[in-house]
């Protein structure tokens, strides 16, 4: 693991360290100037209440009667009142002033003395405290880089994992696990695409070449040649549609550039109608009841996407089988009959090119299974939400489209 960078681990040392240096400055100096200010009458005041007692030992005893009040010429000599006020003779209080002077000053000597070495002491031990917790700091932004520095498309599948209490890097590094895995689908899911898009569009152009390598070969006769021709029409047909599903799958990923109100409801119906013909012809019944909806979003790409639906719902039904197209106010809701869905198949089913059942070749009415990813697509364009869900009887499948916005 990669140390954190160093010009960021000495500014926030430098930063923690002055801080903890100055709040030390400020209160030595704090302590300083409040014993200065009281130390001189704490001394005067203990070297004068002491004076009466010890009478200054050395020095001269002054006259009994500077001490206490006269008294009685009857009453006998009594020691002074330790309560009562003495009054001190003018060389006692000199020696007192000098006493106390000296006291004051070796004092404050010894304290500022002393307060300095603890301050330097201080701030050698803030400095090392500071750069080692600026280490601490800063070990989860040098995780989160060393795992940036070290991911591709290969491995990104790795996690940062970041183990600690919550707070702001804990988030960090979760919204970066969680932004890998949204890069590890979209990579996935581009990987799939590219590949199925290859095979997609390599057997088209492997039955052209077919038809035009063995069906022509020598001297065809007329009936082959306008069977061939026929195929490959029908070959460059479908092959178009994939490529006209792609194009529509790549501009729906790009989102909206514009936007206006579009009547859904009218969508819906005229979806119906224009599939009406080709539901006949596969013995499905198609309902619609269309309540009003209108969303802000693209007249194309919302017919495409209620389009997918109702196609889907038809071509992937059984005889006899029915078409359920409802709109309203909850969105679009698109329910078929048909084969039954596996639960865990569903969301297979909207991604490009998957089918419920593998398609073996090019048969009539049969798409290139992009359908159901273009619709995903336009909902996500939309900000809308996309609910499938397989139906429990009678087969097919339930879709669900609800926009945020909507009247």
């Amino acid at each position: 693991m990669r140390r954190p960078v160093t010009g960021e681990r000495s500014r926030l040392t430098a930063l923690y360290g002055g801080l903890l240096l100055l709040a030390g400055a400020l209160l030595t100096g704090v302590v300083y100037f409040l014993v200065k200010e009281g130390l001189y009458s704490s001394i005067s005041l203990a070297v004068t209440s002491t004076v009466p007692a010890r009478r200054l030992e050395g020095l001269p005893t002054p006259d009994p009667t500077a001490f206490v009040p006269a008294t009685p010429a009857t009453a006998a000599p009594t020691s002074p009142d330790p309560g009562a006020t003495v009054r001190l003779p003018s060389e006692v209080m000199a020696i007192t002033r000098t006493v106390s002077d000296a006291a004051e000053s070796a004092a404050l000597e010894r304290l500022l003395t002393v307060s300095l070495i603890v301050l330097a002491a201080y701030a050698v031990l803030s400095v090392v405290l500071a750069w080692w917790m600026a280490g601490r700091v800063l070990r989860p932004v040098a995780v989160i880089t060393e795992t940036a520095r070290r991911l591709s498309g290969e491995n990104l599948h790795e996690r940062i994992a970041l183990d600690g209490p919550p707070g702001e890097l804990k988030r960090l590094a979760d919204t970066f696990d969680g932004m890998l895995g949204r890069m590890e689908g979209l990579v996935s899911a581009q990987q799939r695409f590219a590949a199925n898009a290859a095979h997609e569009l390599r057997t088209p152009v492997a039955v052209q070449r077919a038809a035009a390598e063995i069906g022509l070969a020598g001297e065809p006769s007329p009936e082959r040649v306008a069977r061939i021709r026929a195929k490959l029409i029908e070959v460059a047909d479908d092959s178009e549609r994939i490529i006209a599903g792609l194009l529509l799958l790549a501009a729906s990923d790009q989102g909206l550039r514009e936007r206006s109100r579009v009547a859904v409801d009218e969508v819906a119906r005229q979806a119906v109608d224009a599939l009406t013909a080709e539901a006949a012809e596969q013995g499905v019944t198609v309902s619609v009841r269309a309540r009003p909806l209108t969303v802000d979003g693209d007249a194309v790409l919302l017919d495409r996407l209620v389009h997918n639906l109702v196609v889907n719902g038809v071509r992937h039904n059984v005889p006899g089988g029915r078409v359920d197209v409802r709109t309203g106010p909850e969105g679009i809701e698109v329910s078929n009959t048909g084969p039954e869905v596996p639960p865990a198949t569903v969301p297979l089913l909207f991604e490009p090119f998957r089918r419920l059942t593998e398609r073996g070749t090019h048969g009539p009415g049969e798409g290139a299974g992009l359908g159901l990813s273009i619709v995903e697509s336009i909902a996500r364009a939309h900000d809308a939400t996309l609910e499938a869900s397989a139906n429990p009887e009678g087969g097919g499948l339930t879709v669900r489209v609800r926009f945020a916005g909507r009247d």
